[in-house]
C-alpha cells in the first residue's frame, strides 16, 4: 500500500499548480558560498595570492624607511674629493638625525648639514633630480644625491677661537695645537691663514682633503665668516655602508680635541 500523501503530487507542485523546487539553499548558505568561492580562488590562484603578500611586504618596508628616514637614520652619497681618504666619492654613509636636537655636535664631527647658501654649487641652482628619484629619495629608499647637502668636519663651535697656523703649521683651537690623523696623506692642515672665533649658535667646518675642499676658509668674506648655522645641521655622519669593502665609522674623531679647552678659558 502506498503512504504517499495524496494532496502532494509526485511532481513536486502544489495544489495550486506552482512547483516546489526539489532542494532549496538553506538560508545563510548563500555567503558561506561565497567565501568558498574566493578560498578556491586563491587556492587556485598562488601567484596573485604571493603578488599580494609581495605588495604588503613592499607597502610596509616604505612606511617604516620613510619613518625612519624623517627621524632616525638617513643615507647620504658623497659626490667628492674634499672629505678623502675619510670618505671617498661613490661612498655611501648613513646620518644620525638624533644630532644635533637631541645629541650635541662637538669638535671632530663628520656632518651633512643643507647647503642654504649654496657652497657647492658656488652660487648657481643644484641640478635637477628626476621624480622617480625624488620619490624614492624621500622615502628613504635612496641616497640623497643632490647637491642641496654638504659634507665636513667641524673642528670649531660656537665662542672658538680658531688659527691657522703655529710656528709648526698645525690649526689651534682656543690656544690648542691640533695633530689631525684623519688629514689627506700628504695635505698641510691649512695653505691660507686666519683667525676667526666662531659665532654662537654656529659651527667652523672643514674637509679632511684640505686641497680639495671649499670650506669655511672659502667664505670668510661672508658676514658669517664662513661659519655654518646649527640649524642647517641634518645629522652626524654614523657609518659608510656601501660599497661593502668600505663598511665602517661614519668618520667622527674627537680624540684630537680632546686636550682643548672651553672658549674664554
Amino acid at each position: 500500500m502506498s503512504t504517499q500523501d495524496p494532496s502532494t503530487p509526485e511532481d513536486g507542485s502544489g495544489e495550486d499548480g506552482e512547483t516546489t523546487p526539489a532542494h532549496r539553499t538553506p538560508a545563510g548558505a548563500e555567503g558561506s558560498t561565497a567565501g568558498g568561492r574566493r578560498r578556491r580562488l586563491r587556492d587556485r590562484s598562488p601567484v596573485a595570492a604571493f603578488f599580494v603578500e609581495i605588495g604588503v611586504i613592499l607597502l610596509i618596508a616604505v612606511v617604516i624607511s620613510f619613518v625612519v628616514k624623517t627621524f632616525l637614520l638617513r643615507a647620504f652619497y658623497i659626490p667628492s674629493e674634499s672629505m678623502e681618504d675619510t670618505l671617498q666619492v661613490d661612498d655611501r654613509i648613513v646620518v644620525n638625525l638624533l644630532a644635533p636636537e637631541v645629541s650635541e655636535v662637538q669638535r671632530g664631527d663628520v656632518i651633512v648639514f643643507e647647503d642654504t647658501r649654496a657652497w657647492s654649487t658656488g652660487g648657481a641652482p643644484a641640478p635637477e633630480t628626476t621624480p622617480l628619484q625624488d620619490a624614492l629619495t624621500f622615502v628613504g629608499l635612496m641616497p640623497d644625491t643632490s647637491e642641496h647637502y654638504v659634507v665636513k668636519r667641524v673642528i670649531g663651535v660656537g665662542g672658538d677661537e680658531v688659527t691657522c697656523c703655529d710656528d709648526q703649521g698645525r690649526l689651534t683651537v682656543n690656544g690648542e695645537p691640533l695633530d689631525e690623523p684623519y688629514l689627506y696623506p700628504g695635505d698641510e692642515p691649512s695653505q691660507m691663514e686666519f683667525d676667526i672665533t666662531v659665532p654662537e649658535d654656529t659651527v667652523w667646518v672643514m674637509g679632511d682633503h684640505r686641497r680639495a675642499s671649499a670650506d669655511s676658509r672659502a667664505h670668510l668674506e661672508e658676514p658669517d665668516r664662513g661659519a655654518v648655522p646649527v640649524e642647517d645641521i641634518v645629522g652626524r655622519s654614523l657609518a659608510r655602508v656601501w660599497p661593502m669593502d668600505r663598511w665602517g665609522g661614519g668618520g667622527t674623531d674627537r680624540d684630537p680635541f680632546a686636550d682643548v679647552p672651553a672658549a674664554g678659558d
